[in-house]
């Protein structure tokens, strides 16, 4: 009984011999595949974009995604930067800043060295705060003033400033001799409420009155007695100052209600996501745009050939020219993309110091940032469109003004 037990005892110890020989033999072998997992993790730069994909500003927010995508894929088939594949990592902010500030939220525990922001100016007012405080660079595609004035070191603009905008159109309209002015804004938007504000402050400068001073809000429907307040005030132009469906709406409206004096749109208008649902009511209408919008009238020379490295692809890829939005994501792809190269490093603080350093060429212009200017795009890329045909078609003077920067090295 006990030479059974013995043996028993025996056979029991070299089955756990060779268990344990077994596991440890597994382990090594997984190894290998762990290792490999951790070596593709710190093989990739991972960069946030928050856009509205659902919700009011959806149609904007895609454009930039599309814009974005296309940058990181350029990059990523010319072989990635420092030697590593960029991953951009997604979330919808259902055009709602409670929801931009959860998308952060989300995105900022994949190790993102930076976050492009939403297109809707209140949800990235509600978010880069945050931004700022966890020290994540974030680059914002919509061109509200007061994300970047006062100076918050880890915010970027993207667009010229409203004021850039605001100040353009009051140039034009001084060469135009227009002088008096009616000007409506939503007052619901951070975007239109800064553009509003700077066009009334700097309109002084350009000896421009505004001789009827009109608002309404994101969901107004019927502009009728805001055009009636219009006429018979002596205004010779209409400035619009508002974001989305509305746009929309008071374009076709306005081509009925025959106030008889130019309707000026500002550049979130500037898309087909405008022009495709106004049709006819949009011919003879004033838009602001960047320069990228309206690179096919541009003489050869820098400016040209850096848009067409984003317009080219992006048409052949989508079937339509690249939009205000798309070409505002786009630009902040480059902007990153070579303050990562310039600071050698996915190090935030170090992408930080080399984007408050840059000077790039875009298709929305030539940026030039620095410790206290974080906007870095002046008004001098800004191009003042009719519509004709369909399309947006820079006026004489514009074309004259962008001349000058679109061959300069």
């Amino acid at each position: 009984m006990n030479t059974t037990r013995r043996f028993l005892a025996g056979a029991l110890l070299a089955l756990l011999a060779i268990s344990c020989k077994s596991n440890q033999k597994s382990q090594s072998e997984a190894s290998p595949g762990a290792s490999a997992a951790k070596v593709t993790k710190d093989d990739t730069i991972k960069v946030g974009l928050i856009a509205s994909l659902t919700g009011k500003y959806s149609a904007l927010g895609s454009e930039n995604k599309k814009a974005v995508e296309l940058a990181v894929e350029q990059v990523n088939a010319a072989g990635g930067l420092l030697g590593k594949k960029l991953e951009l990592v997604t979330r919808d902010d259902q055009t709602l800043p409670d929801q931009s500030v959860l998308a952060y939220n989300d995105i900022k525990t994949s190790d993102v060295v930076a976050v492009i922001g939403s297109a809707f100016s209140n949800s990235a007012l509600a978010t880069l705060p945050l931004a700022q405080r966890d020290g994540i660079p974030y680059l914002t595609v919509n061109p509200a003033e007061e994300q970047v004035q006062p100076i918050k070191p880890y915010v970027f603009v993207i667009p010229a400033l409203s004021s850039a905008y605001a100040e353009r159109y009051l140039e034009y309209m001084q060469a135009q001799k227009i002088d008096k002015i009616a000007v409506a804004h939503d007052t619901k938007g951070a975007y239109a409420v800064s553009g509003y504000n700077q066009m009334k402050s700097l309109a002084p400068k350009y000896g421009v009155k505004i001789v009827k001073d009109e608002v309404f809000e994101t969901t107004t429907s019927d502009f009728s007695p805001l055009f009636t307040h219009v006429k018979g005030s002596g205004a010779q132009a209409f400035v619009f100052w508002g974001t989305g469906p509305s746009g929309v709406t008071v374009t076709k409206q306005y081509a009925s209600a025959n106030l008889k004096i130019p309707l000026f749109m500002t550049p979130s208008q500037a898309s087909k996501l405008w022009l495709d649902p106004v049709g006819p009511a949009g011919e003879g209408v004033t838009v602001l745009s960047a320069i990228g919008v309206v690179g096919e009238h541009l003489p050869d020379g820098p400016q040209k050939k850096i848009i067409e490295r984003m317009a080219a692809p992006f048409r052949q890829k989508y079937g339509y020219e690249p939009p205000q939005f798309a070409q505002d994501g786009y630009s902040a792809c480059l902007l990153l993309f070579e303050a990562i190269k310039k600071a050698g490093s996915t190090n935030r603080e170090k992408i930080q110091q080399a984007l408050e350093n840059l000077s790039v060429l875009t298709p929305n212009g030539k940026y030039k940032y620095s410790p206290t200017d974080h906007s870095g795009l002046t008004r001098d890329f800004i191009s003042v469109n009719v519509v004709r045909g369909g399309k947006f078609v820079p006026t004489d003077w514009a074309k004259e003004k962008l001349a000058k920067v679109a061959t300069a090295e």
